[in-house]
């Protein structure tokens, strides 16, 4: 089947999307099991702790025994602070969280504090970015850190005001939240539907099950460890508790080329079987033998991909082995 589905189920008991462009799986967001994890955009009234020293930021308790790490923070120990969950963290380790509130809707995002208002750069119809700042202005009051997402250029007017309406009237009460002397929840974070509604606003949502598209079938080959690529070479993706291994084979072709086009065939391929696994963390890619010559070639294979996707992963480099290296955001809750 041609075009982009949402796709909405299940794994295990928790809520699962699916991204289906053109029949094959592009992109899943699930969901913990454990409730109490948790999920990205999660507000805390957060209460400041010991300062990390080395690590460039500081520990705030989060309530309920959990503990978060804001980078770069600077809040006086005991002091409370209203922070944002921005990703999982590894196991028995901090919640990463920022002192940036984002408040993200399918066709703005607000981020109280910042500056003006700002269209997306790729509405490049000038008078309907106007229309777009002039619509904010007479929603928002003093319509402050209002940003248009590219889907609002063909969206209905009224769409766009209620959303707006909905993100400011939340932003107030969590403001309003912030000057209590102890830690608390105010807002959980959105579940993987109502992610794929906000992440994905070019797709069909005209509610596809997994069912409808072979979702399982999908989800259990991002299981294996063995993803196969083109010509015959494979790769293989295993976690650990320290990083995230890759190791590339290229299979029955023996041609001089073939660990370049094995190597090129992966980089293509990385960032989705990245994004549908949910791994980050640390990324070590053993490429299969191939001249040191063509690194350049591979390594531009990487970034071309990378690109693209959606989770702020760095291209660190080359180790002396000759493995590459790269340093992934832990958006995504891992299904394997």
């Amino acid at each position: 089947m041609k075009g982009s589905v949402i796709a909405l189920g299940k794994v295990g008991e928790a809520p699962a999307a699916a991204l289906v462009v053109d029949g094959r799986l592009d992109d899943l967001i699930v969901d913990p099991a454990d409730p109490s994890v948790p999920r990205p955009g999660t507000i805390f009234r957060a209460v400041a702790d010991r300062p990390a020293k080395g690590m460039g930021g500081q520990f705030v308790r989060l309530g309920g025994g959990q503990n978060g790490f804001l980078r770069n923070g600077q809040i006086p120990a005991g002091k409370p602070a209203l922070v944002q969950v921005t990703g999982y963290a590894e196991p028995g380790k901090a919640v990463p969280v920022t002192a940036k509130l984002l408040f993200k809707a399918r066709f703005a995002i607000l981020t109280p504090g910042a500056p003006g208002v700002n269209v997306s750069r790729r509405i490049r119809d000038q008078a309907r970015a106007a229309e777009l700042v002039d619509l904010a202005g007479r929603t928002v009051p003093e319509a402050r850190g209002v940003i248009l997402r590219s889907c609002a250029e063909t969206a209905e007017d009224d769409a766009i005001a209620a959303e707006l309406t909905e993100l400011h009237q939340v932003a107030t009460r969590i403001g309003k939240d912030a000057g209590a002397d102890r830690s608390a929840l105010l807002l959980g974070g959105p579940d993987a539907h109502e992610v794929a509604r906000v992440e994905w606003p070019q797709a069909d949502e005209s509610g596809a099950e997994f069912a409808d598209h072979g979702v399982a079938d999908m989800i259990a080959d991002m299981r294996l460890a063995r993803c196969d690529l083109a010509r015959g070479a494979s790769a293989w993706i295993e976690p650990t508790r320290a990083l995230v291994a890759v190791d590339v084979n290229t299979g029955g072709d023996r041609s001089p080329a073939a660990g370049l086009k094995a190597n090129i065939a992966l980089a293509s391929d990385l960032p989705r079987q990245l994004r549908c696994r949910g791994l980050g963390g640390q990324i070590v890619v053993d490429f299969a033998p191939f001249p040191k010559k063509d690194r350049h070639t591979v390594e531009q294979a990487l970034r071309a991909a990378f690109r693209r996707d959606a989770v702020d992963t760095a291209l660190v480099g080359w180790t002396p082995m000759g493995n590459f290296e790269l340093q992934r955001k832990r958006a995504r809750w891992p299904v394997i």
